[in-house]
């Protein structure tokens, strides 16, 4: 069933869980998010980047999505990550998403408020949420994913709990994405999270739900600690999307005649099995 994220984080809320926000870049993707989430019993969100537009557009894509959130026995979110500008994400409210990220983290704070109040407006008449990013991850998630930063990014700018709290007020969000030790793309040192930044963001914001981006390679205590601490929304893409390039790579390797439809086939496979564990750690099911 397609839910807005307000609503899926509120169950969130209730229930002391994160939820796990996949990124849909193909068909594939779709199929083993949803029936992952439909196995487990858990709510689930499902969502497209700008950034992988290239791959396939949104216009292809996100009525797919719709289609496939509405007919779920799981309540889900078809949301819109790392949306960059005004238009792209009215083009996705049009397509019957019910969530939207406005990221203006690159820009000033002047400049990402002002335009995340717009983005606000213009949900509302879709009736849709929002989610806003304040502070910085340090990469984008590009999908190339090979150049993690991990604990020494000096990219990152780290969430100030305090502006946060004023931003929250100002734009009417429904959920802050918050920089707080986590980097986009792989891991190549442990990351140092910093808990603190969450707990205050939530209690100096009204309890707002806080999304950790940058998920991937993070420890299943640490998961377990970040959502005990208040995070509601965890991004998870790009391990997801190495194990399925690597099973489609394994199969190349092992049979001489290959045929397409075996390779998507196993990454499929592959994804929802990924998908399943990190479900179970953010769904808090041992």
């Amino acid at each position: 069933m397609l839910v807005t994220l307000k609503e899926i984080l509120k169950e969130a809320d209730n229930r002391n869980i994160a939820i796990g926000a996949f990124n849909a870049h193909c068909l594939e993707a779709v199929e083993a998010e949803i029936r992952a989430a439909q196995e487990l019993e858990l709510p689930v969100i499902i969502q497209f980047a700008q950034c992988h537009e290239p791959w396939i557009p949104l216009s292809t894509i996100g009525p797919v999505m719709i289609g496939m959130a509405k007919a779920a026995t799981v309540p889900v979110c078809v949301h819109l990550d790392h949306g960059e500008t005004l238009e792209y994400l009215e083009q996705a409210l049009k397509i019957g998403f019910t969530g939207i990220m406005y990221d203006g983290s690159a820009l000033s704070y002047e400049d990402n408020l002002s335009n995340t109040v717009k983005a606000v407006k213009m949900a509302a008449e879709y009736g849709a949420s929002v989610e806003a990013e304040l502070g910085s991850m340090g990469k984008r998630e590009s999908g190339d994913g090979d150049e993690g930063a991990g604990a020494d990014d000096d990219t990152k700018i780290y969430t100030d709990p305090d502006l946060a709290s004023s931003f929250v007020k100002a734009s009417g969000i429904d959920a802050l994405a918050c920089s707080f030790g986590t980097t986009h793309g792989i891991y190549l040192k442990e990351p140092r999270l910093d808990l603190g930044i969450v707990r205050s963001v939530r209690e100096k914001c009204g309890g707002i739900p806080v999304v950790m981006h940058g998920g991937s390679g993070v420890s299943a205590d640490d998961f377990r600690q970040a959502i005990e601490a208040g995070v509601r929304k965890i991004n998870y893409f790009t391990y997801m999307d190495k194990a399925g390039g690597e099973a489609a790579a394994r199969l190349a390797s092992e049979k001489d005649r290959v045929f397409f439809s075996d390779i998507y086939m196993a990454a499929r496979n592959a994804m929802y099995e990924n998908v399943k564990e990190a479900m179970k750690v953010f769904g808090n099911i041992r």
